[in-house]
């Protein structure tokens, strides 16, 4: 088996809410906008849901038309392209996370420049999933059957097709025709990078050549609702302030949704074609906190993280992309694992979410473009909303055990920009991380 290989990313796509395309997205991700408003879905909920905000994307977007089974019933029985991109029999085996994922995949295929030969080759591979299941699908099929009485058929052929865990990466697969892998990496929040962290393993080693990866979050009231029910969605401010990493007023994550996609290649045979190459992967590094606990953050557990993600390559990078949710404990146990292991100056923090929110199965690369971006533009976007960093300890410091920093969040204001800033970015890392325990870290550089 071959080891060692570099592996790029030369291309890059995906679907951003309130942008009209990628352009757009960074744009507004550079001039410190915030995507964030009221979600009208889930304001006419009224009292049954406490947060009203999200980083949303309708489903006549970006170019796509729904076709309603029945007239003035939400649910979508397929789509309409109609910038023509996508054939009537590929959407019919999509949900709209599925949707979004072909069109990036297509603009990723489009500016690696690979050709019709390459795309289809058995060398090429597409490792790309959601963090939830097809929700939308399901709600109304199983409101058709137990609620309304109606026959399985009224379900339609394309429920299972529709809403099955790995249909982002089935449908890319049949829309391009490619011969290698298709496979799908679900980690809960950590999906978008895992899956890009995998497919950078499946060229490192020589198993593929090429390889479309990312992570998708498709526009669903129910995972919405999810969240809400947890307390855990940041709600008493006004949208575009709602999203708080870091900050001292912080109460909860704004849910999101969007999708990601990128395309790798090995290195060199990227150069050798003259490839724009946007980033050379350095290293990928995942593992799990390994203390039985569904949610909560573990400092040894991210700690472990970076010495794994060290132990191989050299690892001093001038950003460090975080998860950064802007949920209570989260956040400043990240930080503190992050200064803990690179000292207190000569890198800065990014927390897109601040701008976007937690677009969660999509979160980590739809935040991998945001650095890819960072590494185009040097710059790093601020972090909206990190007004007030506590002045004193948090709660988990005072704890008896506790191994961190004794420093409080406000001592580290200068790492966390508060709006653009203009730097030589030549390495970023970064984090995702999700429930059950699962860590993930990637590293990537300029191809100087």
């Amino acid at each position: 088996m071959v080891t060692g290989r570099k592996v790029a990313v030369v291309g890059m796509g995906g679907s951003f809410p309130d942008c009209a395309d990628i352009n757009e997205f960074d744009q507004k991700i550079f001039s410190g906008q915030s995507l964030i408003r009221e979600w009208s879905k889930a304001a006419e909920r009224d009292k049954q849901i406490r947060s009203k905000v999200a980083g949303y994307i309708n489903d006549n977007d970006l170019g796509i038309e729904p076709i309603y089974l029945v007239e003035g019933y939400d649910w979508p029985e397929t789509f309409i392209d109609t910038r023509g991109r996508i054939p009537d029999i590929n959407l019919s085996t999509a949900d709209l996370g599925c949707v979004w994922a072909m069109n990036g995949a297509l603009d990723s295929i489009e500016m690696a420049g690979w050709t019709k030969e390459e795309t289809q080759s058995e060398m090429t591979g597409v490792v790309v999933a959601s963090g939830g299941g097809g929700n939308v699908i399901m709600r109304n099929a199983w409101h058709a059957f137990f609620e309304l009485g109606k026959k399985s058929r009224q379900a339609g052929s394309h429920m299972v097709d529709r809403a099955m865990s790995y249909r982002e990466a089935a449908n890319i697969s049949c829309l391009i025709k490619n011969r290698g892998v298709c496979e799908s990496i679900i980690s809960a929040c950590a999906t978008g990078l895992g899956n890009i962290g995998y497919a950078y393993r499946l060229i490192k080693f020589g198993l593929q050549d090429r390889a479309i990866a990312g992570g998708v979050e498709g526009t669903s009231l129910e995972t919405f609702i999810g969240f809400d029910a947890m307390q855990v969605l940041s709600k008493g401010f006004a949208p575009a302030e709602s999203s708080r990493p870091f900050d001292i007023k912080r109460n909860g994550f704004v849910c999101s949704f969007g999708a990601g996609i990128v395309a790798l290649e090995e290195y060199e045979m990227a150069k050798a074609r003259g490839a724009n190459i946007l980033a050379v992967i350095d290293e990928y590094f995942n593992n799990s906190d390994g203390d039985g606990d569904m949610f909560y953050p573990s400092y040894n557990g991210q700690i472990r993280m970076w010495k794994g993600l060290s132990a191989n390559a050299h690892i001093k990078p001038d950003v460090v992309k975080v998860h950064g949710t802007a949920t209570p404990v989260g956040d400043i146990l990240e930080l503190i694992s992050v200064v803990d292991t690179l000292g207190e100056e000569g890198y800065h923090v990014s927390a897109p979410k601040s701008q976007f929110g937690h677009m969660l199965g999509a979160a980590g690369s739809v935040e991998f473009i945001v650095a890819l971006l960072m590494l185009k533009n040097q710059q790093v976007p601020g972090c909206l909303n990190s007004d007030t960093l506590n002045p004193e300890l948090e709660n988990f410091q005072k704890k008896e055990g506790w191994q961190g920093s004794m420093k409080p969040a406000a001592a580290y204001r200068h790492l966390i920009p508060q709006e653009t800033i203009s730097k030589e970015i030549n390495q970023v890392v970064c984090l995702n991380y999700g429930f059950g325990g699962t860590n993930s870290a990637m590293a990537i550089s300029r191809d100087i």
